[in-house]
């Protein structure tokens, strides 16, 4: 491979690991809060308001229910109001943000569900205030989940930004594109799938040993 490749290479990588890790970065910020809000706001729970359970969930699967690239589209005037461009992986990273947020709060709340009942109910009689349930008994027990949940988001965050590239916001997709499908280079389109498979290996390998080595069951 021309050393000029290479180096188009290394550049896409950076910019696909600074336009995830920024989605990933406010996915955790935002969906964990978000996630245990949902889980403490539904029914039975300390917290119980149907109207939060109700406007955040619909707000949320609305969200998700949108495919990213178009969800890339109607973001564009969002984007340009906010950085003053509409190309490049940190205006990419907006959408991919846009994208993580809703989809993990949601498998957090699905870990924190897989939670028995009996172990929230027995720090409720012991007098646990909701913030110190949470802290003590939710989090550490979701641990394992939250970090198999935050492993698919990744996974899912490295697919959309390979589609970012078809819009400009550069990366290994937007490699792909320019070199392997406008210039009809077969070999670079091969390699550029090659990565993404080795790279969603990685993840998935650190991700499963990152969630056996906290898990307390």
């Amino acid at each position: 491979m021309p050393l000029e490749m290479i180096n188009e290479f290394g550049k896409a990588f950076v910019e696909t690991s600074w336009m995830m890790g920024i989605a990933v970065v406010f996915a955790i910020l935002i969906g964990v809060p978000l996630g245990i809000g949902l889980f403490a706001t539904s029914e039975g729970m300390f917290w119980q308001n149907r109207a939060v359970q109700n406007i955040a969930g619909t707000a949320i699967n609305i969200i998700r229910s949108l495919p990213f690239i178009i969800l890339l589209v109607v973001l564009i005037p969002v984007t340009k109001l906010i950085l003053g461009t509409t190309t490049g992986p940190t205006a990419a990273s907006i959408s991919l943000t846009v994208a993580a947020i809703p989809f993990y709060a949601r498998l957090v709340e699905t870990s924190l569900r897989e939670i028995d009942k009996g172990v929230i109910e027995a720090a409720e009689s012991c007098g646990a205030s909701p913030w110190l349930i949470i802290k003590e008994v939710l989090l550490p027990e979701a641990r394992s989940g939250m970090i198999a949940g935050l492993t698919v988001t990744v996974i899912s965050l490295l697919s959309y930004s390979a589609m970012a590239g078809m819009v400009g916001g550069g990366g290994i997709g937007d490699l792909a594109i320019r070199f392997g499908y406008y210039r009809f280079q077969n070999e670079i389109m091969l390699v550029t799938v090659v990565i993404l498979i080795i790279l969603v290996q990685l993840i998935q390998y650190v991700g499963d040993r990152s969630a056996k080595a906290v898990d307390r069951r």
